[in-house]
């Protein structure tokens, strides 16, 4: 084919077996592990060196390539700084959608026009579809695995450069391909956690980077219930971790008022103080060509993994937008992402500023199918 693609490596299958695939189809592939978190901070959880070490043992498998690249001080300008603000405020950010959108689909797609690459790959469960000089996102095969969901946020010029090698298939099928081919990946776990940082314990991590101030849990009414470790720790609809004993039901987070650095806590997991039916969100980011006219029925998703939801948005005024839903929706939380679809096609989305007035607030019952 005598087309140049980089294939961004991690050392997992899901990358492992996209390069294959691409090698495959007759590409010229070239493997890229990039190193985005200094390990000096991170103290080894899924330590990068063993990482590598798995993207030279595959490359070397399949005969293509492979480079490392250290964009440690762009993930470090570009999202740890904005998740710790993000922190600091009180919100609940989702550093993987910025980490896509600021690193895979920018720094690394740019290196890898740079070296002549067409292309740029990745291992993300995710299609997209080129038509009229349009790209278009849709989910991928896998309906347990798919991510377009973290990928909204990308631009048009980087989805229609980017290739999705895994996204029509299911991970099963992943791995199968990696056992046929001797790839010794096939059976490693995949990677969980804060993007390029891993799973660690959260509190431990954060109070290397940010000093917090403990505080009052109050309940609706305003009752002191006990005293939490800082707001950042909690976030909308958390039920573990609260140290809340007592009769009744559990206890959890409905909602927060970083002014008086309080974090709210109430009984039960459906209390009508975790319900709304509306939000407003900012920084509405739309692949499609044009902005859809209003009132726009679709669906939507408020975080990764939730079914998709019927909803409407009702007012687009810039990059503000105000939706309603067909049912409530359980911990609207600031800062997290709403993402629209229609069917298979991911539309845009928008970083979640604000639910409307919850089920508490309004007096009103709350009746769950």
């Amino acid at each position: 084919m005598n087309k140049t693609v980089v294939i961004g490596m991690s050392g997992g299958v899901d990358s492992s077996v996209a390069a294959l695939l691409l090698k495959e189809q007759g590409y010229n592939v070239i493997g890229m592990f990039m190193k985005n978190w200094d390990e000096t901070d991170a103290q080894g959880v899924c330590p990068a060196a063993q990482d590598f070490e798995d993207v030279a043992r595959i490359c070397d498998k399949i005969s293509i390539p492979y480079y490392s690249v250290n964009f440690v001080k762009e993930y470090w300008d570009n999202v740890f700084t904005h998740f710790l603000e993000e922190l600091k405020q009180g919100h609940t950010p989702n550093p993987d959608i910025l980490c896509n959108r600021e690193i895979k689909f920018k720094v690394l797609l740019d290196k890898a026009l740079q070296m002549g690459a067409q292309f740029l790959a990745t291992g993300h469960y995710c299609q997209n579809k080129l038509l009229d000089n349009n790209a278009t996102l849709l989910k991928g095969k896998d309906p347990g695995k798919d991510q377009s969901y973290f990928l909204y946020a990308i631009s048009q010029n980087a989805l229609q450069q980017a290739l999705f090698p895994i996204g029509a298939m299911h991970k099963k099928e992943v791995r199968e391909i990696a056992r046929k081919h001797g790839l010794h990946t096939a059976e490693k776990k995949d990677s969980t956690g804060i993007c390029f940082i891993g799973k660690r314990d959260f509190k431990q991590f954060l109070v290397n980077y940010l000093p917090f101030q403990k505080g009052r849990f109050e309940n609706v009414k305003g009752e002191i219930i006990g005293q939490h470790d800082g707001v950042a720790y909690y976030t909308i609809g958390q039920r573990k971790g609260l140290g809340i004993g007592g009769a009744g039901d559990a206890w959890y987070v409905v909602g927060k008022d970083t002014n008086r650095n309080v974090v709210i806590i109430d009984q039960g997991a459906n209390h009508p103080a975790l319900y709304a039916s509306t939000l407003s969100a900012t920084e509405l980011h739309w692949l499609a060509s044009e902005k859809p006219q209003t009132p726009f029925y679709c669906k939507a998703k408020i975080r990764y993994r939730q079914a998709d939801q019927e909803c409407c948005i009702e007012k687009i005024e810039g990059d503000r937008i105000e939706v309603s839903f067909s049912t409530p929706q359980r911990a609207i939380t600031p800062r997290q992402s709403i993402v629209f679809y229609d069917q298979e096609t991911c539309l845009g989305g928008a970083l979640i500023q604000q639910s409307g007035p919850t089920y508490f607030e309004q007096g009103l019952s709350l009746t769950l199918d």
